[in-house]
């Protein structure tokens, strides 16, 4: 476990806006942050970031909570691996009380791979500029590609020298275990133990995660072997996974973000070769078939891609049918067709970003129209390529999970393919309806394995929880808003002097006796607040913020993220009342004698079932007695309450 003073450090020095800028694009409106949310598709940006709050709210899903929850949920970590998350990114020591022997061992494995990658990466970076065979070889080979010294510093490209064990003889030297230098790839063990440095004489490009720390690596030879691989990447590990990186994203997030769209190429000197022209908004899939998890990469900084494509037909068409899974996740994709001969690593040598830029905006196509076009040059007259180019286009509309957007690509799809609307959108319908029957099948199936046999439950009433739930967060709520604030003052009398009321202190004694709160979260909130503020009356009530359990921190961050209405409480003649500011008490006591209500509405409930058992089974007339003066009393209760609501109308359950 991390220490208390390092988590309280953790949370104090995470800025929110920093943290949460860090995964999508956030533009400052007033006092507040606002973007589109990462936890669900939304076109209209309802997702708000507080940094005077230090929390982050989603009015459309329901999202909130501080910098620890929003790494949690978005990059799936437990609370402990996003406090250390945090951490790496602020500098801050981690200091950790004894763990099991199973997290410290993969705690442990994981950091030491990394570590290793690490130390690969500077002894790399070391022999491309101070040795020899380095500056001979590999310096030269990207001096050649025309990259400077800014950018072969930034990317921390290096060399692996042509010895063919120079750096696991160097890494075991200098104590690296031999079994994470096999594990990360960069050392081959043969069946007979002998061993050898896998990227030996190429140049290497180091591969960075979004924390921009080394997790894998990508080797160029510099021979004309044809036996030999032009590249070579590090294999999969418990670090590296190659379907979820994208090289160069770590250089680029924030061009990303600021630009508001992700430029998509091949290979390694693309990516560099465009960040020395000054375009900086652009990652690569390095030479592999974009995945869902990379594009999902891509979708947490923007919504918007596109994709540059050198003049070979035939790579073209390989590329397109992975698009297909981008169009899936909603995103909004084009397609640039750069001039016969050039890459976007040679066309961003020969240019400015100014120039890069126009060109782009000169020949940026919709990825669909695009498509389209190019199958049907293709197909030409020939009625067989025809239909089979109808179907091709037709699966990848179908795939569009807005049902506007893929109306709208029917209609044009209809008028460049010559063909009747009504046709392409029932062919459109008919896949979609497949793949629906499909994951149905599939999904069942997978039920049928995994899930026990269990009985339909009956129809019940609403859980007690259910029912009380909104009133008892109304009330948390203003404890967390106004708690601190001075409610009243009880006048100096001969026993007593003169005592200030705070709103926690009114709450805490009006809660008293009978009433129970059901929520053992919203129970904790209140104790320990009363706790906090009579030992110190100037707490911060960011200390809920933080908490150091995850659902207080997050039920705390939705509630003070609410946008207060008194639209459900009104006055008879249907005005709504004053701010809650100045009508405080008023507030408080409607909260408290609605709940109060709600309560006795419950028991009297319980009483009238129990009088009737009793009558079915015919009791006593003295226990149909007892029961119907409870009855009585709690009805006079009903009544006061009631009366001190007033014209109020009590939230229904």
């Amino acid at each position: 476990m991390i220490e208390r003073e390092t988590i309280d450090k953790i949370f104090d020095t995470a800025n929110i806006v920093e943290v949460v800028g860090d995964f999508i694009n956030l533009k400052k409106r007033g006092v507040n942050y606002l973007g589109n949310c990462p936890f669900h598709n939304e076109k209209t940006p309802s997702f708000t970031v507080s940094p005077s709050k230090g929390i982050y709210k989603c009015f459309g899903c329901g999202a909130g909570g501080n910098s620890v929850n929003f790494i949690m949920e978005h990059e799936k970590l437990s609370y402990i691996d996003a406090l250390k998350f945090l951490a790496r990114k602020y500098h801050i020591e981690v200091v950790e009380k004894e763990m099991t022997p199973a997290e410290k061992e993969k705690q442990d494995v994981r950091e030491s791979l990394i570590i290793v990658s690490e130390f690969a990466g500077k002894t790399f970076t070391d022999n491309l500029h101070n040795s020899d065979e380095g500056r001979a070889v590999g310096l030269k080979y990207f001096k050649e590609r025309g990259f400077n010294d800014s950018i072969i510093d930034k990317f921390q490209l290096g060399y692996c020298r042509a010895s063919r064990d120079s750096f696991t003889l160097l890494a075991e030297n200098k104590g690296y275990k031999t079994e994470y230098l096999v594990t990360t790839g960069l050392t081959v063990k043969r069946d007979d133990g002998t061993k050898f440095d896998r990227f030996s004489e190429r140049v290497m490009f180091p591969i960075h995660n979004l924390m921009g720390r080394i997790i894998g690596f990508g080797g160029r030879t510099l021979r004309s072997d044809k036996k030999i691989a032009k590249y070579l990447n590090s294999p999969e590990s418990e670090i590296y996974h190659k379907s979820k990186i994208l090289y160069g994203l770590f250089f680029s997030k924030n061009a990303i973000v600021k630009n508001d769209k992700c430029f998509l190429v091949e290979g390694y000197t693309d990516v560099m070769s465009m960040h020395q022209s000054g375009i900086e908004n652009v990652v690569a899939s390095s030479g592999t078939s974009l995945t869902t998890e990379q594009i999902k990469l891509i979708k947490r900084f923007t919504s918007n891609i596109t994709v540059l494509f050198d003049g070979d037909a035939a790579g073209i068409k390989a590329a397109l049918r992975g698009i297909d899974m981008v169009l899936k996740e909603s995103m909004n994709v084009k397609v640039v067709l750069l001039p016969d001969g050039e890459d976007p690593d040679s066309f961003a040598q020969k240019h400015s970003a100014t120039q890069f830029y126009d060109f782009i905006e000169r020949e940026e196509t919709d990825f669909i129209r695009f498509k389209t076009k190019l199958l049907l040059e293709d197909a030409k007259d020939d009625p067989v390529k025809k239909a089979e180019l109808i179907k091709d286009i037709v699966k990848t509309v179908s795939v569009i999970p807005d049902n506007i957007t893929r109306s709208l690509y029917a209609k044009e799809c209809s008028f460049l393919l010559n063909m009747e609307e009504a046709i392409l959108v029932a062919e459109i319908d008919k896949l979609n309806k497949g793949e629906q029957r499909k994951q149905f099948k599939e999904e069942q199936k997978h039920e049928e394995h995994t899930q026990p046999v269990i009985e339909e439950p009956a129809i019940t009433e609403k859980s007690i929880n259910e029912k009380f739930d909104e009133f008892e967060k109304e009330i948390v709520r203003i404890l967390l808003k106004h708690g601190k604030t001075h409610l009243f003052t009880v006048a100096q009398t001969l026993e007593e002097s003169e005592q200030k009321v705070f709103v926690s202190q009114y709450i805490a004694r009006e809660l008293r006796g009978e009433i129970e709160i059901k929520s053992p979260v919203f129970q904790t909130i209140i104790n320990e607040f009363e706790t906090h503020f009579n030992s110190n009356p100037n707490f911060d009530v960011k200390y809920f913020v933080n908490h150091e359990n995850p659902l207080i921190s997050k039920t705390t961050a939705d509630l003070l993220s609410e946008k207060h209405t008194l639209s459900r409480i009104h006055s008879q003649n249907g005005s709504q009342t004053p701010a809650e500011e100045r009508n405080l008490k008023e507030v408080i006591d409607q909260a408290i004698s609605g709940y109060k209500y709600n309560i006795v509405m419950d028991i009297l409930h319980n009483i009238e079932a129990e009088m009737k058992r009793l009558e079915n089974r015919g009791a006593a007339d003295e226990e149909l007695s007892l029961t119907f003066e409870k009855f009585i009393l709690y009805t006079q209760m009903k009544r006061e309450i009631a009366k001190s609501l007033g014209n109020r109308i009590v939230l229904k359950r």
